[in-house]
């Protein structure tokens, strides 16, 4: 597949499963077994103003290679025609400039990268 010819929106579309499987195993594997604490503990990553936070971070920090920012780029800047009644639009398109992020790493077949992203966002 040539990553170069894929809708950005289809990085996001992909990276959002991606993302939250890698958080919900985060979870896992810190021995939380109870669904509603899983499922409360999730949020504080998954949220769109939560992934707003680490794609800032990410940015700000310095921890993002030249093409990943390019990636980000293209994601915080594609047209989106609806955002979450809860989430206002900025924060939305951050939100889904990660979730590019990780779809373009998945699609990339850079599993290596995605784990050390997961291991900076949840400081481990």
């Amino acid at each position: 597949m040539d990553l170069n010819t894929v809708n950005i929106l289809v990085f996001a579309y992909i990276g959002d499963s991606i993302y939250e499987l890698m958080i919900r195993n985060y979870l896992i594997n810190k021995g939380i077994n109870k669904v509603n604490k899983l499922q409360t503990m999730a949020k504080n990553y998954v949220t769109a103003k939560a992934q707003a936070k680490f794609i800032t971070k990410l940015l700000d920090e310095n921890l993002l290679t030249e093409e990943e920012i390019d990636i980000v780029k293209r994601g915080r800047n594609a047209k989106v025609y609806s955002h979450p009644k809860n989430t206002d639009i900025l924060t939305y398109k951050h939100a889904t400039s990660l979730e590019c992020l990780f779809g373009y790493l998945y699609l990339k077949q850079d599993m290596n990268r995605i784990n050390e992203l997961i291991r900076i966002i949840t400081e481990e």
